[in-house]
């Protein structure tokens, strides 16, 4: 590979130069931050909140952890997580500001303001020591990450001995007759729902795009395994529209 390949990455289906594409999911995010929840309502039917509640039932939070959820945007993960784990604390931690302003908006925000913290930042340079927390979260962000190695390295980093590492985000579907009817309502119907509620089709058909660009389930759990860590499983969920990953710093 060379040098001028190596500083390259993918922005949906564009070929980008790696220092250009955190600019470029900036914007999008900050595009799409005032319409993002009801926009996840709409594009999966409301099935993303089970996907969430299925997250959060095969983490099984505690009492007193310390969550560091990536990515994290209006909080979705993070208050789920609280509303399991009595005197827990959550780290909501986004690169993109206009996402947490509309998470702190959110009437659980201020319910839990004490437990609670919003933090701008990066998942590939992550500012928290290491050994910090003992739960990583991150949900539908990951395949945004310019460098994904490099994000999943900081998880591990910041992790505590023990700590977990669960990853929610779109995959692939087993059966090719099922990918391609799916393949059918990504490209033809959201990013016209983008453009009718958002007024943005451009962040949707990158958000389509960037899914498609995301590796399959096994070939992540390698990516997860090659980071450090240990007993990492996979669950697909809706016959693989989405897939929970889950390892352990061991």
């Amino acid at each position: 590979m060379t040098e001028q390949h190596a500083r390259e990455t993918h922005f949906g289906f564009q070929t980008v130069a790696e220092d250009e594409k955190a600019g470029m999911v900036h914007g999008v995010f900050t595009r799409v931050a005032n319409r993002y929840d009801l926009m996840n309502d709409l594009m999966s039917v409301g099935i993303h909140r089970l996907w969430k509640d299925a997250m959060m039932d095969w983490l099984a939070p505690r009492a007193g952890q310390r969550l560091l959820d990536v990515a994290g945007g209006t909080g979705d993960i993070a208050f789920r997580f609280l509303a399991r784990a009595p005197e827990a604390r959550a780290t909501v931690l986004d690169m993109t500001e206009s996402m947490l302003i509309e998470g702190q908006k959110r009437a659980e925000a201020e319910n839990l303001a004490d437990r609670l913290d919003w933090v701008v930042g990066d998942a590939m340079a992550l500012p928290f020591a290491d050994n910090t927390f003992d739960v990583y979260t991150i949900s539908f962000g990951i395949r945004n990450v310019t460098r994904i190695p490099d994000a999943l390295a900081e998880a591990f980093r910041v992790l505590k001995p023990g700590g977990r590492l669960m990853v929610l985000e779109f995959s692939q579907l087993p059966n090719p007759a099922l990918q391609w009817a799916y393949d059918r309502y990504s490209f033809n119907v959201i990013p016209a729902m983008g453009q009718a509620v958002a007024n943005d089709r451009d962040s949707y058909q990158y958000l389509v795009e960037s899914i498609r660009k995301f590796p399959d389930q096994d070939s992540f759990a390698t990516m997860i395994r090659q980071a450090g860590f240990e007993q990492v499983k996979y669950r697909n969920l809706t016959m693989g529209v989405a897939a929970l990953h889950s390892g352990w710093k061991i």
